[in-house]
Parts: structure tokens; C-alpha cells; sequence
């Protein structure tokens, strides 16, 4: 089987390389990416020649760059994206030719190649919800508060249009926020960034309204073992699934945090998503295919801030 991964070199994507070196039996795996963060870190300690790893540098928001890629790979896992909700105000532009034109070139290829399409989207597309919300929830209950979130939900309407259109066998995953550690991880989002400011003595930054409201939040591993679990039930039906580890509020997050850092202080902030209110996310679908999530939160921050001390 060949494997094709976008933006492979992200929090995620250098966390799944790893799993799918674990496993192993992979006639070839491809990355590509284009450097845009800079991590050149996920890149390191990675036996290339062992496990079959090739990568490819470049942007496939340009569709000349999509010619780089050797065709009938199996499984294609696009991970590519500007990522960063509450920075993309001011990118918003920047987010549709990067984000919108990369899914379409990829899935464009798909179609050519019969390449199978894993596509990440987020939970950020339901905003603000005052019950427990699932995938089948009315258009009209999906509330993006962000640039970012407005994108991702633009790019499952093209998806599920091409598969419903050009018969594109496609998963759009809507993931939780990520956590945990990965060669590549970032620290924009909620769980690592309080572990970071914590480990480093600095006030935990929290917007004034989210301190009691919850959110879904994935854990590294779990979003490789989901990747892995869609690959191998062939679940590319063109549905939508929500994949979380849980929901917890920043309050639950930040007493972990008191477990392992003596004096957590905390700042409050103002944030352009501060209308965003408390939601909750069902992943019973997902469940009902066989998946069992396994990351437990506060295991990874002890393990995150042991890290970083």
C-alpha cells in the first residue's frame, strides 16, 4: 500500500509518520510539505530508506506542484492548512487560496489516481451550541466563529459535492483540538500553549468567558489511531465523523496543569472568538465503527510539561 500525507510534517502528521513506522508493511509512504512552519524538526531520527519514507517539498495550493506526485498512491491523509483559528482574522484571504485551492488539487488528484481521501476538518465548524451537537446536526445549527473554521466547512461542502459528483471516495473528519506531544507539535491551542506558559513560569492566558465553557479536544495518539482505524475499515463512504479523546472545560484542563506546576497563574484576555459559548461534541458515530479512543489528557500534560521542564 502506498501512502500519500499532506502537511506531513505538522503536530499531527509527524506524530502519525511515526505510528504508521511502528506498524510498518507500507510498500512506500510519501510526505509532502512545504516548510511554510518550518519544521524541519519532524524530519529527524526518521530511517528513510528502512521504512520506504519519501518526501517531497512543495505547495499543492499550486496545481502545477500536484505533477510532483507519482500517481495511484492508495490513501491520500490531507493534513495541509493554515492552521490557528483565533490568529486567521487577519488571513482570512490567505487561508482560502491556501487551504481551499490545496483540498481541491488534492482531491482533483484523487479522483485521477482512485486514491482514497482522508480529510481533516475541525470541530470548530458547530461554534457556539447550547446541547450536546453530533454530524447530523441542521446546516443551519453550524455556527463558524473564525475565518478558519468557515473554510473548513467550505472545504467538506466542495468534498461531499465531488463525492457525491465525481464519485470521490472520501472520510472528512472532523477532529478536536489537538493535544499531546509529537516531534512536530505546535503551541497555538489550548491544551499546549497553558502547558508551555505554565512550565515557563508565565500566566496561563485564558480568554474572560471560556474558564467554565467546554470544548473537544484530541489527543495525538488517538487522532493517529483514528487516521489508521478509517484506513483499514475502508470508511470512505463521503460521510462526516466527529473524533475527539473528550470534552473538558479550561477549568478541568488548568487543575491538571496545577498537578504537575506549582503556582499556575492565570491572565485574562479578551479574544475575537469571545462570542464563541460552551459546546459539546458527540463522537457516538465514530464509535459505532469500532473506534475506542485511548489518550488520556492528563497523562499527556504531565507529559507535555515534563517535557518542557
Amino acid at each position: 500500500m502506498k501512502i500519500l500525507i499532506t502537511g506531513a510534517l505538522g503536530h499531527i502528521g509527524s506524530g502519525l509518520i511515526r505510528e504508521l513506522v511502528k506498524i510498518g508493511g507500507y510498500e512506500k509512504i510519501i510526505l509532502v510539505d512545504n516548510f511554510l512552519t518550518q519544521r524541519y524538526c519532524s524530519l529527524f531520527n526518521l530511517n528513510r530508506i528502512k521504512n520506504r519514507i519519501y518526501f517531497i517539498q512543495a505547495d499543492i495550493s499550486q496545481a502545477d506542484n500536484i505533477k510532483l506526485i507519482e500517481p495511484n498512491v492508495d490513501i491520500v491523509i490531507h493534513l495541509a492548512a493554515i492552521t490557528d483559528a483565533a490568529g486567521s482574522f487577519e488571513r482570512a484571504q490567505e487561508l482560502k487560496d491556501n487551504n481551499l485551492n490545496s483540498t481541491l488539487n488534492i482531491a482533483e488528484y484523487c479522483i485521477e489516481n482512485d486514491s482514497r481521501l482522508i480529510f481533516l476538518s475541525s470541530t470548530s465548524v458547530y461554534g457556539s451550541q447550547e446541547n450536546l451537537v453530533s454530524e447530523d446536526c441542521s446546516l443551519e445549527e453550524l455556527k463558524p466563529q473564525s475565518p478558519y473554521a468557515e473554510m473548513k466547512l467550505e472545504e467538506e461542502f466542495c468534498l461531499s459535492r465531488l463525492a457525491r459528483d465525481k464519485n470521490l471516495k472520501v472520510s472528512i473528519c472532523r477532529f478536536g483540538t489537538i493535544f499531546g506531544v509529537s516531534s512536530g507539535m505546535r503551541f497555538h491551542t489550548a491544551v499546549n500553549k497553558f502547558c508551555y506558559q505554565a512550565a515557563l513560569g508565565q500566566p496561563i492566558t485564558v480568554w474572560k468567558t471560556a474558564m467554565n465553557q467546554k470544548r473537544p479536544y484530541l489527543g495525538i495518539v488517538d487522532a493517529s489511531r483514528a487516521i489508521m482505524h478509517i484506513a483499514n475499515k475502508n470508511l470512505f463512504n463521503g460521510e462526516v465523523y466527529n473524533i475527539l479523546s473528550g470534552n473538558y472545560t479550561v477549568g478541568q484542563i488548568i487543575n491538571y496543569i496545577r498537578e504537575c506546576v506549582d503556582d499556575v497563574r492565570i491572565d485574562f484576555v479578551d479574544n475575537k472568538i469571545m462570542n464563541q459559548l460552551s459546546y459539546e461534541v458527540s463522537d457516538a458515530k465514530f464509535r459505532l465503527t469500532g473506534y475506542e479512543s485511548k489518550d488520556n489528557i492528563e497523562l499527556d500534560i504531565k507529559e507535555t510539561i515534563m517535557l518542557l521542564t
